[in-house]
Protein backbone atom coordinates (compact mmCIF):
# COMPACT_ATOMS: atom_id res chain seq x y z
CA UNK A 1 0.00 0.00 0.00
CA UNK A 2 2.67 2.35 0.61
CA UNK A 3 4.74 1.18 -2.52
CA UNK A 4 1.56 2.62 -4.52
CA UNK A 5 1.33 5.61 -3.03
CA UNK A 6 4.68 6.15 -3.23
CA UNK A 7 4.65 5.45 -6.66
CA UNK A 8 1.67 7.59 -7.38
CA UNK A 9 2.95 10.33 -5.90
CA UNK A 10 4.62 11.72 -8.88
CA UNK A 11 1.70 11.75 -10.70
CA UNK A 12 -0.51 13.53 -8.06
CA UNK A 13 2.30 16.29 -8.21
CA UNK A 14 2.33 16.30 -11.81
CA UNK A 15 -2.07 16.48 -11.76
CA UNK A 16 -1.74 19.78 -9.32
CA UNK A 17 0.77 21.37 -11.33
CA UNK A 18 -1.55 20.92 -14.98
CA UNK A 19 -4.36 22.26 -12.84
CA UNK A 20 -2.57 24.91 -11.57
CA UNK A 21 -1.11 25.39 -15.11
CA UNK A 22 -4.57 25.41 -16.64
CA UNK A 23 -6.33 27.63 -13.98
CA UNK A 24 -3.62 30.76 -14.11
CA UNK A 25 -2.58 29.69 -17.89
CA UNK A 26 -4.46 33.63 -19.30
CA UNK A 27 -2.35 35.36 -15.76
CA UNK A 28 0.71 33.50 -16.55
CA UNK A 29 0.82 34.36 -20.47
CA UNK A 30 0.39 38.40 -19.56
CA UNK A 31 3.32 37.95 -17.11
CA UNK A 32 5.45 36.53 -19.48
CA UNK A 33 6.58 39.10 -21.12
CA UNK A 34 7.88 41.55 -18.36
CA UNK A 35 8.71 38.29 -17.08
CA UNK A 36 11.27 38.28 -19.97
CA UNK A 37 12.55 41.88 -19.89
CA UNK A 38 13.02 41.34 -16.49
CA UNK A 39 15.57 38.65 -17.29
CA UNK A 40 17.15 40.33 -20.13
CA UNK A 41 17.68 43.27 -18.84
CA UNK A 42 18.17 42.75 -15.04
CA UNK A 43 19.73 39.85 -14.86
CA UNK A 44 21.89 39.02 -17.27
CA UNK A 45 23.54 42.70 -17.16
CA UNK A 46 23.91 41.25 -14.06
CA UNK A 47 25.42 37.82 -15.00
CA UNK A 48 27.57 39.40 -17.60
CA UNK A 49 29.21 41.84 -14.94
CA UNK A 50 30.21 38.98 -12.69
CA UNK A 51 31.95 37.21 -15.78
CA UNK A 52 33.32 40.93 -17.33
CA UNK A 53 34.92 41.52 -13.66
CA UNK A 54 37.28 38.93 -14.43
CA UNK A 55 38.43 40.41 -17.77
CA UNK A 56 40.20 43.11 -19.73
CA UNK A 57 37.07 43.83 -22.06
CA UNK A 58 38.85 44.93 -25.75
CA UNK A 59 35.92 44.97 -28.71
CA UNK A 60 38.81 45.21 -31.51
CA UNK A 61 41.47 42.31 -30.05
CA UNK A 62 38.75 40.60 -27.74
CA UNK A 63 38.57 40.32 -24.68
CA UNK A 64 41.40 38.34 -21.88
CA UNK A 65 40.83 36.57 -18.80
CA UNK A 66 43.07 38.37 -15.73
CA UNK A 67 41.51 37.33 -13.51
CA UNK A 68 41.61 39.59 -10.05
CA UNK A 69 43.95 42.23 -12.12
CA UNK A 70 40.23 44.27 -12.06
CA UNK A 71 39.68 44.08 -8.53
CA UNK A 72 42.98 45.21 -7.75
CA UNK A 73 43.20 47.79 -9.91
CA UNK A 74 39.46 49.16 -7.78
CA UNK A 75 40.67 48.40 -4.14
CA UNK A 76 44.36 50.35 -4.98
CA UNK A 77 42.76 53.68 -6.69
CA UNK A 78 42.90 56.25 -4.77
CA UNK A 79 39.68 57.83 -6.35
CA UNK A 80 37.95 54.32 -5.47
CA UNK A 81 37.73 55.43 -1.72
CA UNK A 82 37.65 58.94 -2.19
CA UNK A 83 34.29 57.78 -4.01
CA UNK A 84 33.43 55.71 -1.36
CA UNK A 85 33.94 58.28 1.57
CA UNK A 86 31.90 60.87 -0.81
CA UNK A 87 28.74 58.12 -1.02
CA UNK A 88 28.81 57.67 2.73
CA UNK A 89 29.29 61.63 3.16
CA UNK A 90 26.14 61.53 1.03
CA UNK A 91 23.90 59.04 2.33
CA UNK A 92 24.47 60.91 5.74
CA UNK A 93 23.68 64.36 4.10
CA UNK A 94 20.61 62.82 2.92
CA UNK A 95 19.36 61.05 5.93
CA UNK A 96 19.84 63.72 8.05
CA UNK A 97 18.59 66.60 5.72
CA UNK A 98 16.16 64.87 3.28
CA UNK A 99 14.71 62.07 5.43
CA UNK A 100 12.94 64.03 7.85
CA UNK A 101 11.73 66.48 5.78
CA UNK A 102 8.76 64.56 4.07
CA UNK A 103 7.62 62.92 7.52
CA UNK A 104 7.64 66.28 8.68
CA UNK A 105 5.38 67.57 5.77
CA UNK A 106 2.71 64.63 5.75
CA UNK A 107 2.36 65.23 9.33
CA UNK A 108 1.91 68.85 9.09
CA UNK A 109 -0.89 67.95 6.42
CA UNK A 110 -2.46 65.25 8.28
CA UNK A 111 -3.55 68.14 10.79
CA UNK A 112 -4.86 70.62 8.34
CA UNK A 113 -8.88 71.14 8.50
CA UNK A 114 -8.97 73.37 5.21
CA UNK A 115 -7.25 72.93 1.69
CA UNK A 116 -5.32 69.64 2.34
CA UNK A 117 -5.30 69.36 -1.25
CA UNK A 118 -4.42 72.44 -2.47
CA UNK A 119 -1.10 71.51 -0.16
CA UNK A 120 -0.71 67.86 -1.10
CA UNK A 121 -0.44 69.20 -4.83
CA UNK A 122 2.15 71.87 -4.11
CA UNK A 123 4.28 69.61 -2.69
CA UNK A 124 4.62 67.41 -5.18
CA UNK A 125 4.74 70.24 -8.10
CA UNK A 126 9.00 70.03 -7.59
CA UNK A 127 8.82 66.27 -7.80
CA UNK A 128 7.61 66.85 -11.51
CA UNK A 129 10.28 69.59 -13.06
CA UNK A 130 12.17 67.77 -15.39
CA UNK A 131 15.60 67.06 -14.23
CA UNK A 132 17.08 69.93 -17.07
CA UNK A 133 15.17 72.76 -15.96
CA UNK A 134 15.94 71.78 -12.13
CA UNK A 135 19.72 72.14 -12.79
CA UNK A 136 19.66 74.90 -14.81
CA UNK A 137 17.49 76.63 -12.01
CA UNK A 138 19.66 75.51 -9.21
CA UNK A 139 22.33 76.75 -10.84
CA UNK A 140 20.84 79.80 -10.87
CA UNK A 141 19.78 80.01 -7.50
CA UNK A 142 23.06 78.64 -6.64
CA UNK A 143 25.07 81.50 -8.82
CA UNK A 144 27.30 84.03 -7.07
CA UNK A 145 24.90 87.15 -7.55
CA UNK A 146 22.10 84.49 -7.59
CA UNK A 147 18.53 85.23 -5.33
CA UNK A 148 20.24 83.05 -2.35
CA UNK A 149 23.55 84.99 -2.22
CA UNK A 150 21.62 87.70 -2.07
CA UNK A 151 19.52 87.06 0.97
CA UNK A 152 23.25 85.98 2.53
CA UNK A 153 24.86 89.30 1.46
CA UNK A 154 21.68 91.87 1.55
CA UNK A 155 19.51 90.71 4.14
CA UNK A 156 22.38 88.58 6.76
CA UNK A 157 25.17 91.38 5.86
CA UNK A 158 27.65 88.55 4.30
CA UNK A 159 30.66 90.46 3.31
CA UNK A 160 31.16 88.39 -0.01
CA UNK A 161 28.76 85.36 -1.69
CA UNK A 162 28.98 81.76 -0.48
CA UNK A 163 30.66 79.66 -3.10
CA UNK A 164 27.70 77.01 -3.51
CA UNK A 165 29.01 75.02 -6.49
CA UNK A 166 32.79 75.47 -6.24
CA UNK A 167 33.74 75.17 -2.25
CA UNK A 168 34.58 71.68 -1.11
CA UNK A 169 32.57 72.16 2.25
CA UNK A 170 29.50 73.14 0.19
CA UNK A 171 29.27 71.59 -3.26
CA UNK A 172 27.65 68.13 -1.86
CA UNK A 173 25.52 69.98 0.78
CA UNK A 174 24.20 71.69 -2.28
CA UNK A 175 22.85 69.06 -4.16
CA UNK A 176 21.76 67.51 -1.30
CA UNK A 177 19.15 70.59 -0.78
CA UNK A 178 18.82 70.73 -4.32
CA UNK A 179 17.60 66.67 -4.68
CA UNK A 180 15.63 66.95 -1.00
CA UNK A 181 13.71 70.04 -2.36
CA UNK A 182 12.78 67.90 -5.70
CA UNK A 183 12.31 64.52 -4.41
CA UNK A 184 10.63 64.81 -1.05
CA UNK A 185 7.16 65.19 -2.52
CA UNK A 186 7.17 61.05 -3.31
CA UNK A 187 7.73 60.06 -0.23
CA UNK A 188 5.42 62.76 1.53
CA UNK A 189 2.66 60.96 0.15
CA UNK A 190 3.46 57.69 1.30
CA UNK A 191 4.29 59.17 4.29
CA UNK A 192 0.84 60.74 4.57
CA UNK A 193 -1.22 58.01 3.17
CA UNK A 194 0.14 56.03 6.39
CA UNK A 195 -0.86 58.78 8.65
CA UNK A 196 -4.31 59.20 7.44
CA UNK A 197 -4.87 55.75 7.86
CA UNK A 198 -4.42 55.94 11.42
CA UNK A 199 -7.63 55.55 13.26
CA UNK A 200 -8.93 59.24 14.16
CA UNK A 201 -10.32 57.46 17.22
CA UNK A 202 -7.23 57.52 19.01
CA UNK A 203 -6.77 61.19 18.33
CA UNK A 204 -9.60 62.25 19.50
CA UNK A 205 -9.26 59.82 22.27
CA UNK A 206 -5.53 61.81 23.19
CA UNK A 207 -7.39 65.00 22.69
CA UNK A 208 -10.18 64.59 25.34
CA UNK A 209 -6.96 63.36 27.58
CA UNK A 210 -5.70 66.74 27.21
CA UNK A 211 -2.27 65.38 25.14
CA UNK A 212 -1.16 68.17 23.14
CA UNK A 213 -0.20 68.13 19.20
CA UNK A 214 3.53 67.05 19.94
CA UNK A 215 2.20 64.16 22.53
CA UNK A 216 -0.12 63.15 19.76
CA UNK A 217 2.69 62.68 17.35
CA UNK A 218 4.61 60.85 19.62
CA UNK A 219 2.57 58.61 20.88
CA UNK A 220 0.25 57.49 18.47
CA UNK A 221 1.57 58.94 14.79
CA UNK A 222 5.60 58.13 15.26
CA UNK A 223 4.40 54.37 16.64
CA UNK A 224 1.91 53.68 13.84
CA UNK A 225 4.30 54.27 11.09
CA UNK A 226 7.16 52.62 12.88
CA UNK A 227 7.69 49.98 9.82
CA UNK A 228 6.84 52.24 7.11
CA UNK A 229 10.19 54.24 8.61
CA UNK A 230 12.57 51.61 8.51
CA UNK A 231 11.62 50.47 5.13
CA UNK A 232 11.79 53.86 3.79
CA UNK A 233 14.93 53.88 5.46
CA UNK A 234 16.64 51.22 4.42
CA UNK A 235 15.48 52.39 0.37
CA UNK A 236 16.63 55.47 0.67
CA UNK A 237 19.81 54.61 1.80
CA UNK A 238 20.19 51.57 -1.09
CA UNK A 239 19.01 54.55 -3.13
CA UNK A 240 21.42 57.25 -2.42
CA UNK A 241 24.63 54.50 -2.47
CA UNK A 242 23.53 54.73 -6.13
CA UNK A 243 23.45 58.41 -6.62
CA UNK A 244 25.42 59.65 -9.35
CA UNK A 245 22.87 61.54 -11.98
CA UNK A 246 23.34 65.62 -10.18
CA UNK A 247 26.66 65.01 -9.43
CA UNK A 248 28.05 64.48 -12.63
CA UNK A 249 25.20 67.07 -14.57
CA UNK A 250 26.10 69.34 -11.72
CA UNK A 251 29.47 69.57 -11.35
CA UNK A 252 31.19 66.04 -12.81
CA UNK A 253 32.20 65.15 -10.03
CA UNK A 254 33.67 68.17 -8.54
CA UNK A 255 35.50 70.43 -7.49
CA UNK A 256 38.68 68.14 -6.71
CA UNK A 257 36.75 65.23 -6.57
CA UNK A 258 34.48 66.42 -3.77
CA UNK A 259 31.51 65.17 -5.28
CA UNK A 260 32.57 61.99 -6.85
CA UNK A 261 30.43 59.26 -5.60
CA UNK A 262 30.47 55.09 -6.39
CA UNK A 263 28.15 55.32 -8.91
CA UNK A 264 29.87 58.21 -10.88
CA UNK A 265 33.36 56.43 -10.64
CA UNK A 266 31.79 53.09 -12.18
CA UNK A 267 30.37 55.42 -14.84
CA UNK A 268 34.25 57.67 -15.44
CA UNK A 269 35.31 53.95 -15.51
CA UNK A 270 33.11 52.58 -18.24
CA UNK A 271 32.38 55.51 -20.74
CA UNK A 272 35.21 57.95 -19.90
CA UNK A 273 37.99 55.56 -19.53
CA UNK A 274 36.96 52.64 -21.35
CA UNK A 275 37.92 50.39 -18.42
CA UNK A 276 34.78 47.99 -18.56
CA UNK A 277 36.54 45.48 -16.79
CA UNK A 278 37.59 47.43 -13.59
CA UNK A 279 34.20 49.24 -14.00
CA UNK A 280 32.37 45.96 -13.75
CA UNK A 281 34.77 45.04 -10.95
CA UNK A 282 33.54 47.79 -8.73
CA UNK A 283 30.23 47.05 -9.60
CA UNK A 284 30.20 43.88 -8.80
CA UNK A 285 31.43 45.04 -5.02
CA UNK A 286 28.63 47.34 -5.28
CA UNK A 287 26.15 44.70 -6.00
CA UNK A 288 27.01 42.52 -2.73
CA UNK A 289 27.14 45.60 -0.29
CA UNK A 290 23.59 46.43 -1.67
CA UNK A 291 22.30 42.24 -1.22
CA UNK A 292 23.81 42.61 1.92
CA UNK A 293 21.12 45.84 2.74
CA UNK A 294 18.54 44.21 1.20
CA UNK A 295 19.19 41.07 3.12
CA UNK A 296 18.66 43.27 6.03
CA UNK A 297 15.62 45.02 5.08
CA UNK A 298 13.62 41.90 4.65
CA UNK A 299 14.92 40.89 8.07
CA UNK A 300 13.66 44.39 9.58
CA UNK A 301 10.55 43.15 7.48
CA UNK A 302 10.23 39.78 9.08
CA UNK A 303 10.46 41.04 12.59
CA UNK A 304 8.26 43.49 11.70
CA UNK A 305 5.70 41.28 10.42
CA UNK A 306 6.29 38.79 13.70
CA UNK A 307 5.67 41.51 16.19
CA UNK A 308 2.18 42.33 14.30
Amino acid sequence: MEQHAVANAPLERKGRFAVFLRKHFWGLLFLLPAFIIFILFLWVPIFKGFIYSFYHIDFVKGNSFVGFDNYKVALHDKDAWTAVKNTVYYMFLCLVIGFWIPIVFAIAISELRRFQGVVRVAAYLPNIIPVVVLYGLWRWFYDPVGPINGVITGWFGADEPVSFMTDTKWSMISLVIMESWQQFGSAMLIYLAAVLSIPRDWYEAAEIDGAGVWNRIRHITLPSIKGLLGLLLILQLIGTSQGYQSQLAMLDGGPNNATLTYALLIVKYAFNQQNYGVAAALGVLMFIVLGLLAIVQYRLQGKEGDVR
